[in-house]
């Protein structure tokens, strides 16, 4: 098993610049965007989107998925902080956190004009 580095990487660029990667930081972008970017995550978020908010019994109906995968995806975007939920008596609410979507899509900007 591989162990976890103690002190961040630091990579050097053609240019000579530094880029500091820590390993924490790095791993939780890479589930941040993996939750994001698979297929029935991204149907969910654009069921949200579109309806604002929505629980999981709209969303297993309308993917036609079983109650426990769409629980599951849902879990793995809420750990992502890329749904928020709200409880209103025995119902969960789902919507899209759009700050946080904003964040990732600046990261993913801001990493694109590094290359």
């Amino acid at each position: 098993m591989a162990t976890k580095p103690t002190k961040p990487l630091v990579i050097t660029k053609e240019s000579g610049a530094k880029l500091t990667v820590d390993y924490g930081v790095l791993k939780r972008a890479h589930l941040t965007l993996r939750a994001l970017f698979h297929p029935l995550r991204k149907q969910m978020v654009e069921i949200m989107e579109q309806k604002r908010k929505v629980n999981v019994t709209e969303i297993y109906h309308k993917m036609k998925l079983e109650q426990s995968v769409a629980s599951q995806h849902l879990a793995i975007l809420r750990r992502a902080g890329i749904v928020k939920t709200t409880r209103d008596g025995k119902f969960i609410w789902y919507s899209t956190n759009k700050k946080r979507i904003e964040e990732i899509n600046n990261l993913i900007q801001d990493l694109a004009q590094e290359s």
